[in-house]
């Protein structure tokens, strides 16, 4: 991985990584995202299937497991995941029922946003709390979908680089 590189600088080690290397960071920095994208698609699952019990929500279990693969989809994986238990709720306990799950399904949201995912960012793929909040912000207005959609691995990326640099001298 280092090697000195010939060019007259006294012998300094040659810092750059081979493409294997670059592949091999990668590719670790994407399993912990994915890691822990999973853990939060439980844990929101795990939201919607109790939220659900408590309303009295037709097939609760059934609206977990598909809020969990929806979590995968930024931005429109919640409303799909929504789908499911407000109609369920509307048809089997009118508007009050389908109010509690709109109620639901913004709790949610709004745990899994500001604590779950910029928690488990933190903790498994080493993205801090304000990176994980702001960078999505960001690239969603400059980006859109894409920008949303990219944020978090991109993010589990810089920040595994990030801690491969050696902190800087403090003479330089």
């Amino acid at each position: 991985m280092t090697e000195t590189n010939g060019t007259g600088d006294g012998g300094q080690p040659d810092r750059r990584l081979a493409a294997r290397d670059h592949f091999r960071i990668t590719g670790a920095a994407l399993k912990r995202w994915l890691i822990a994208q999973t853990q939060d698609a439980a844990a929101v699952a795990v939201l919607w299937l109790a939220g659900l019990l408590i309303i009295g929500v037709p097939w609760a279990p059934l609206w977990a497991v598909i809020g969990f693969f929806c979590q995968y989809v930024p931005n429109i994986g919640a409303v799909f995941a929504l789908l499911g238990p407000a109609s369920a709720g509307l048809v089997s306990g009118g508007f009050i029922r389908l109010a509690y799950v709109l109620i639901l399904y913004a709790v949610i949201v709004v745990v899994d946003g500001l604590v779950l995912q910029p928690y488990l960012l933190k903790r498994t793929a080493r993205v801090p709390i304000w990176a994980s909040i702001l960078t999505p912000l960001v690239f969603g207005l400059l980006l859109g979908f894409w920008g949303v959609l990219l944020a978090a691995p991109l993010l589990a990326v810089i920040y595994t680089y990030r801690t491969l640099r050696p902190p800087p001298s403090p003479g330089a």
